[in-house]
């Protein structure tokens, strides 16, 4: 099957403000299908190269109507928040061409229990697990699983809700700041406890039509906030791609195993999935089998910002799956790896301080990306303002050589209170 028909040059909006939409803007402004790029509401990053209107991720109409202001012929959902908005289904009923699954398909990342529901339907392999509202039963529940857990903040958490536990007592402690305590709000008035899995993480993506998948380069995501795999869960402090040398034989099972079950599931739901499929797994060693850890219902950050440049040109397959037309198609990567570092703040994942002042971005080589995340830049120049400020990626014909060039970009840069993991592929 052939590319599907495009426009003779595309006027393509990005929505939403992270270094993944700041890699999604990149990677179709280099595509020659693509005639303009805009992104909404965009950061400090997007602003340099690119129309930054100010509608947020959320505003479903607002999106519409600025999408039909800048006569829009494809729009890429970012963040979760997006999906779990509607945005998708307020595109499909404006007529408008959109990369992203409408709000009954996304359900499969905005609730953990209703994924974990469609897995046990459909026969994809998962961690065995119980659903709770109340503490009472989730504590007695626990205390009867004598292994290592996972509790799980059922709704959206920026990441940030699950807690990886070695102990009874931590995972009593975790779902009771989220269901008595209120931690993560109302994402954790329900919460999800399972089997801790073991084995080497890996992130699969998948771009859907609603019927059928191809497969992007998995990649490897570090979630934890310290070196060793050590500390809180974070949005993600790095990664690199391709995840593993059988990368191709992991993806054929994966697609086979998991994304057209779960396809075939929401169909039947009369939810089809439309947009990214991020795959979160856990690979067997030995046998190289993959047991799902979650569901997110668009591309991963940091992972989209070392899949992408990896990708000649991904602007096809967002038409594709955004017209029903993906099936038949497959993404021919650039050959070499890519490794991608988060700077972050001191006290990251939690609160974080007034911006600080950031130097260093006009010295990292142009053959280095940095993809912008929490960042500001006035007449005094550039500030690190988030949490997560900014990732460095580099690609190169090795792991090794992608890795020492992210690194060695991102030693140029400096803001107080910097941190970093330093073992983002090290050993990969």
């Amino acid at each position: 099957m052939t590319a599907p028909a495009l426009a003779d040059r595309l006027r393509v909006l990005v929505v939403g403000a992270g270094g993944r939409e700041h890699a999604l803007a990149w990677a179709c402004a280099r595509s020659p299908r693509v005639a303009a790029v805009a992104c909404t509401p965009g950061n400090a990053g997007t602003a340099e190269r690119w129309p930054t209107p100010s509608v947020a991720a959320t505003d479903a109409a607002g999106l519409v109507a600025l999408a039909r202001a800048q006569a829009t012929d494809l729009v890429i959902l970012g963040p979760d928040s997006a999906v779990a908005a509607g945005v998708g289904d307020a595109m499909a009923a404006a007529g408008i061409a959109c990369f992203g699954p409408t709000r009954a398909a996304g359900q499969v990342e905005s609730s953990k229990a209703f994924a974990k529901a469609c897995m046990d339907r459909a026969g994809i392999p998962t961690a065995p697990f119980a659903v709770f509202d109340d503490l009472a039963p989730a504590r007695d529940f626990i205390r009867a699983h004598p292994g290592r857990l996972v509790v799980k903040a059922d709704g959206l958490a920026l990441g940030k809700g699950v807690t990886v536990c070695d102990t009874a007592a931590q995972a009593v402690a975790a779902a009771t700041a989220l269901l008595v305590g209120g931690a993560r709000g109302e994402a954790g008035r329900r919460v999800v406890i399972e089997d801790r899995l073991e084995g080497e993480e890996i992130s699969c993506f998948a771009v859907c039509d609603g019927e059928d998948a191809v497969m992007l380069l998995p990649a490897r995501d570090y979630k934890r906030a310290h070196d060793g795999d050590r500390g809180p869960n974070t949005g993600g402090m790095g990664a690199f791609a391709p995840a593993r040398p059988d990368w191709p034989a992991v993806n054929a099972r994966v697609r086979r195993e998991v994304v057209l079950p779960l396809l075939q599931e929401l169909a039947r739901q009369g939810a089809p999935y439309r947009g990214c499929l991020y795959v979160g797994g856990m690979v067997d060693p030995r046998t190289g089998a993959v047991t799902v850890l979650e569901f997110n219902a668009r591309f991963g950050d940091p992972e989209a910002q070392v899949v992408l440049p990896l990708l000649p040109d991904p602007v096809p397959w967002l038409v594709g799956a955004a017209t029903g037309q993906v099936g038949g198609l497959t993404p021919v990567p650039a050959a070499g790896a890519a490794v991608g570092v988060v700077a972050t703040r001191r006290g990251y994942p939690g609160p974080v301080r007034l911006p600080v002042p950031l130097t260093g971005l006009d010295t990292v080589d142009a053959s280095t990306l940095v993809f912008h995340m929490g960042t500001r830049r006035s007449a005094a120049g550039w500030r690190a303002a988030g949490g997560r400020v900014l990732t460095c990626v580099a690609t190169a014909p090795s792991l090794a050589e992608a890795r020492q060039r992210a690194y060695g970009a991102l030693a140029r840069v400096r803001f107080p209170g910097q941190r970093q993991r330093q073992d983002i592929a090290a050993g990969a």
